[in-house]
């Protein structure tokens, strides 16, 4: 098999038609992606920087998008190139509503990048603590450490984020 077989380059219409899709799940364009899902589009494709369509979806904080790309089975669990979730990335955002979504969907509350953060963790950072409550209920162990041996507890405290650094007290 030559090498570019194994690893085909896009033409310039699939590569426009791609970042047509992309931006659609940005928009939140839910009605406007089901037919193409329901048509066959591979619903875990991704970015240039690994981002999937799920990530843009829950990033950007589009319920109706996430909940329609989990019904064609995207993965709750797929990292981009940065090792991130798609639940990482709602607790940074301060989504709750998604995050308990992407939970039932299977998502890991415990999951790690590379450095050793946690869902809960970007949301304790961040003093979101809607999701925090999330994460804690659905199992969020609050005892993990980074690799610098941070809690989230110590990470909110070091980012000034009070409410949550109040409740990981009592946690």
């Amino acid at each position: 098999m030559a090498e570019n077989d194994a690893n085909p380059e896009m033409d310039e219409k699939t590569y426009e038609l791609a970042q047509l899709v992309f931006q659609l799940v940005r928009d939140g364009k839910a009605d406007e992606l089901k037919k193409s899902l329901e048509m066959g589009l591979p619903v875990n494709i991704r970015t240039g920087n690994g981002d999937s369509l799920l990530m843009l979806a829950s990033y950007n904080g589009h319920y109706d998008m996430t909940k329609l790309l989990l019904a064609h089975g995207a993965d709750p669990e797929l990292a981009n190139d940065r090792q991130q979730t798609p639940l990482a990335g709602v607790a940074f955002k301060g989504y709750k509503d998604i995050a308990e979504l992407l939970i039932e969907h299977g998502a890991n509350v415990n999951a790690t990048t590379p450095d050793g953060k946690t869902a809960l963790m970007f949301a304790a950072m961040f003093n979101q603590l809607e999701v925090v409550e999330c994460l804690l209920t659905h199992g969020a162990d609050a005892s993990m450490m980074t690799d610098e041996g941070k809690t989230a507890l110590m990470l909110a405290d070091a980012m000034g984020a009070a409410d949550t650094r109040e409740r990981l007290r009592n946690a």
